[in-house]
């Protein structure tokens, strides 16, 4: 006997691990690929070898109009060669940590963050001697500018701060922090920012967010698949960061050292060129998007959802009211065993635990065992909120 016929329709509520499904354009732009092209970037000049350069010079030119949506005279658009491709959002965290540290430099960072920043950090704390310092957040999951602040000094070598965070939705103060550290004693910092929950989401211009370093995934708010990720670069970073891997390019075959030429020298090895074609669909259709008018829906949305779960008996509700992200605390269920029962008994898909952020939930009085964190995106249909408010009724009745 077939068991899924007795399985509830799926509700994906889980947006903020991966956006999910994906628009037609992606998954025909990614089939096209793998069926009718199938060569390898940068490395031959036949016809369909240059169509795969022209997917992956595309993905770059819509990523940088991305990070310069605003651009002015006073902020400079950025260049497609300053995008740099990797294969996601933690791996651009990675690049941008590895490739900036060294030994005994000093770092400030926040409990808001994810494991793709906190563990790199960690490496460079325990084996290098460099300083971390770490500044706690609120009951939301925010923090302040002047409490960053106040922890740089002239030793400061990088500040990463999360743009939302992924439990709570909550946005930081970014351009606030990137303000005043020009003005401080760290002004030579560099000041790196994870949009992993933003990018998509909230307009995030490079230099609009004051940043040097933006890092995203392209398969959550970008709408690509998964495998994808960006680091944009600016001047400063762009002329400081160092590569984390040697090897093939596709150009300069005739020397040893890398390539010093952007973004060849942080690029080895082949690039997924059908998952970039997804990306370059998705990031048509962002581009396509009204952010600032998307945003204002999204946060109405969250706050009438936040506020509709409060009135249940024991759901404790956590949001930032930003972002369509929230978090529930459950008094008489552990936040797995919740998950486990939407799942099976509703059919709908949403994350518990700690999602990644280990340091945050010291503040927000839900450690060790996490939240249930839901997630929802722009075309998530009402009903399945509807739905979704009725099921955690029906088991808050169980309380």
């Amino acid at each position: 006997m077939d068991s899924s016929l007795n399985k509830p329709a799926r509700i994906y509520l889980d947006h903020a691990a991966t956006g999910w499904p994906k628009s037609e354009a992606v998954y025909r732009a990614v089939e096209t690929e793998l069926r009718e092209h199938g060569a390898a970037a940068g490395r031959g000049a036949y016809g369909e070898a240059l169509h795969s350069n022209a997917v992956v010079e595309e993905v770059r030119r819509l990523a940088a109009r991305l990070v310069s949506s605003s651009a002015t005279a006073a902020h400079a658009a950025v260049a497609g060669e300053s995008v740099v491709l990797t294969a996601n959002g933690t791996a651009s965290l990675n690049l941008a940590i590895h490739g900036l540290l060294r030994p005994g430099d000093h770092v400030v960072t926040t409990a808001a963050e994810h494991n793709s920043v906190l563990r790199p950090l960690e490496w460079w704390r325990s084996r290098q001697g460099v300083v971390v310092e770490t500044v706690p957040c609120d009951a939301s999951g925010r923090v302040r500018s002047e409490d960053v602040l106040a922890r740089v000094n002239g030793r400061t070598r990088l500040v990463a701060v999360v743009h939302a965070s992924n439990v709570t939705g909550a946005v930081q103060p970014v351009e606030e922090i990137a303000a005043g550290l020009r003005r401080g004693p760290a002004a030579e910092a560099m000041l790196l920012c994870d949009a992993a929950q933003t990018a998509g989401s909230l307009p995030i211009g490079l230099s609009e967010l004051g940043v040097d370093l933006l890092a995203m995934p392209g398969h959550k708010g970008l709408g690509g698949p998964l495998g994808t990720g960006l680091l944009c670069l600016g001047p400063r970073a762009a002329e400081q960061i160092e590569p984390l891997m040697q090897g093939g390019t596709g150009s300069q075959s005739d020397r040893l050292e890398m390539p010093t030429k952007l973004p060849e020298r942080l690029e080895s090895g082949n690039l997924n060129v059908p998952a970039l074609a997804g990306l370059a669909a998705g990031l048509r259709e962002t581009l396509e998007r009204d952010l600032e008018a998307t945003a204002r829906q999204q946060r109405d949305r969250t706050v009438e959802l936040a506020s509709r779960l409060a009135e249940l008996p024991g759901i404790r509700v956590i949001s930032g009211g930003e972002l369509p992200i929230l978090s529930l605390v459950l008094s008489e269920f552990d936040c797995r065993e919740a998950a486990a029962v939407l799942d099976t008994a509703f059919g709908i898909e949403v994350r518990a635990g700690l999602h990644c952020a280990p340091l945050i939930h010291r503040y927000l009085d839900t450690a060790p065992s996490g939240t249930l964190r839901i997630s929802f995106a722009p075309t998530t249909p009402q009903s399945e909120l509807d739905q979704l408010a009725e099921a955690l009724e029906e088991v808050a009745a169980q309380c």
